[in-house]
């Protein structure tokens, strides 16, 4: 459903949702604390995100349909 590169990332990455992806689904990129860092409802099949604002650590993304249930999940890691 969805594939993620670079992995390891340094200063982006991309998310790229297969065609017939759901517009009302969303991405949320965790810390591995927890904590959410992001949210987006992705309007197009790639999602680029600089990540200037993260430190470097394992980071873990949900992709999630409308109701809020889990399509899919994942983690990427960020090196610096």
């Amino acid at each position: 459903m969805i594939k993620f590169f670079p992995n390891p990332a340094s200063s982006y990455i991309n998310f790229e949702l297969q065609k017939g992806y759901d517009q009302s689904y969303s991405l949320i990129l965790f810390n591995f604390m927890g904590k959410k860092m992001e949210e987006f409802s992705p309007g197009s099949q790639i999602i680029n995100l600089s990540l200037n604002t993260f430190y470097r650590g394992i980071y873990i993304f949900q992709l999630r349909d409308k109701k809020g249930k889990i399509i899919e999940s994942g983690k990427f890691q960020v090196v610096k």
